[in-house]
């Protein structure tokens, strides 16, 4: 059984998620950032972590990728168009929308007070809001990758969510038409009734 170590409103959700999509059981370990018990299993302290036997994964990207190619679902194969696409898209996701939400949090709250810039978190909104603009004209219909629901829909799925939270502009009513679409599947549901009271 595997072993997932974080915190749900993180990046771990994708990994919680994406186990829920799989129906692989794992055990969810509730701890924060730089807890001990991240620490001994990851010097930076980063989460999340996952545990599969003998092996530590890190990395949210890291994670989904090895367990989409260890089960074969909800990915393309390794060494096709179709997977290279996948690719791209999930990597111009990670660069573009969660690499400018990343950068406003840590200006909004991360970083130590005099380390802070708080006029970037206006900039990441423009560039984010920028950025999605470019990527909807990139999504298929109904998922990212158009009929096959794949790790990319997760990761901008849970970027959505972020942003939300964050307030910065979603206003394109197909982006946040996918995005309920895709929230309402049961593996989000249950994902989300893991969130502590």
């Amino acid at each position: 059984m595997y072993k997932v170590y974080g915190r749900v409103k993180s990046r771990a959700s994708r990994v919680l998620w994406l186990l829920e999509e799989l129906g692989q059981p794992y055990e969810f370990v509730d701890v924060g950032p730089h807890d001990p018990q991240v620490k001994a299993l990851n010097g930076s302290g980063k989460i999340p972590v996952l545990v599969d036997g003998e092996h530590v994964i890190t990395d949210s990207s890291a994670i989904m990728t090895y367990l989409t190619d260890k089960h074969g679902d909800l990915t393309y194969p390794a060494g096709t168009p179709e997977r290279a696409k996948q690719d791209a898209l999930f990597h111009t996701i990670l660069d573009e929308i969660d690499g400018v939400l990343w950068v406003a949090a840590r200006h909004g709250f991360i970083l130590p007070e005099d380390k802070r810039v708080p006029a970037v978190i206006d900039c990441a909104k423009w560039e984010f809001e920028r950025n999605l603009a470019r990527l909807e004209s990139r999504l298929g219909d109904p998922f990212a990758m158009g009929d096959k629901m794949t790790i990319v829909d997760i990761l901008l799925v849970h970027c959505l969510n972020w942003a939300f939270g964050a307030g910065f502009p979603i206003t394109s009513d197909r982006i946040k038409a996918y995005g309920k679409a895709v929230r309402a599947r049961p593996a989000f549901q249950r994902m989300g009734a893991l969130t502590p009271a």
